[in-house]
């Protein structure tokens, strides 16, 4: 039995702050942030809306997606570092609005990292026979940690959700290998006091290390090669680091995948709301072999290599 993605979707607040607007607040310019970046614009939060509230328009969307009810959901899981509240779980609290009362439920925290944590985590779920459909959600509200003094991280970050329903999937396709992995020795480069603290450089370099070399394990894993692979989906984190990746595959540039520009860090959301974009812009089709890859603090890594379809 193959386990994939059998419905998805995503959701992004309405409101675009650019480079310009923050150059307004900040000792920075739309240049330095683009050729730095890559981002020149996103999407930010109101104060009225909250991590689960956009948690709950993806996944609602994503059932949709799917054609399933919530009643046929065994287990929501929702990756964020960004809760509502410390307690009770996003998970819990759009099961509740799903209506999803079948479904067991509970957040993870593996940072950017941790959309590939819960997809990998639901997967096992239905492999092993004990549930049939996984809901998986990589939610973020990072613009309430962002210090917006610090023109370093506030230039980085936007709000987002995306979300996919795992299911079995059609003989050959769905999810070929995985790669997950972490390495407490660098908590100290990427953390949360009241506010984001990142250690730039430090965090650029694991990155663009990590990112490769998960991408090339999970290739190898599956037991193909890099000329197999037709699309790479990186964290939208930077988009140096993310070409990091995409050469190291000896992809061209059409290959990868570029949200960043749109949307910049969303941590757990980035990769399905960029799954979601490519598909929409037909780069994505059925029985194409694709490798996610990201990255985050805790430092915690992961990457999938798939074959698209239902």
């Amino acid at each position: 039995m193959g386990v994939g993605i059998i419905g998805i979707n995503r959701f992004v607040p309405e409101r675009v702050v650019t480079n310009k607007d923050l150059e307004k607040i900040l000792d920075t310019s739309d240049e330095w942030i683009r050729t730095r970046t890559g981002i020149e614009e996103r999407r930010i939060a109101d104060d009225d809306t909250n991590t689960s509230d956009m948690a709950y328009e993806a996944a609602r969307r994503a059932l949709e997606d799917s054609g399933i009810s919530a009643e046929a959901l065994d287990l929501i899981i929702v990756a964020t570092v960004t809760p509502d509240n410390p307690f009770p779980s996003v998970a819990c609290m759009i099961q509740e609005r799903l209506g999803a009362k079948n479904a067991a439920a509970m957040d993870i925290s593996a940072a950017c990292a941790g959309f590939m944590y819960g997809i990998i985590t639901g997967k096992q779920f239905i492999e092993n026979g004990d549930y049939k459909h996984v809901l998986v959600v990589g939610v973020e509200k990072l613009s309430k940690i962002v210090d917006w003094s610090d023109r370093n991280t506030a230039v980085l970050f936007g709000d987002g959700a995306g979300s996919v329903v795992l299911g079995e999937v059609s003989e050959g396709r769905g999810i070929l290998s995985f790669e997950l992995g972490a390495d407490g020795t660098g908590a100290k480069h990427l953390y949360q006091d009241e506010h984001i603290i990142m250690n730039g450089r430090e965090v650029f370099k694991f990155a663009v290390r990590q990112m490769g070399e998960s991408s090339v394990n999970v290739i190898e894993k599956a037991g193909l090669t890099r000329e197999d692979v037709d699309y790479l989906i990186p964290h939208q984190a930077n988009i140096r680091i993310m070409e990091a990746s995409r050469e190291r595959l000896e992809l061209p540039v059409e290959k990868m995948s570029k949200t960043v520009n749109k949307y910049g860090n969303t941590s757990a959301a980035s990769i399905p709301i960029s799954i979601v974009e490519d598909i929409e812009a037909g780069k994505i089709k059925d029985d194409d072999v694709i490798v996610m890859v990201g990255f985050g603090g805790g430092l915690t890594w992961g990457a999938i290599c798939i074959r698209w379809g239902r």
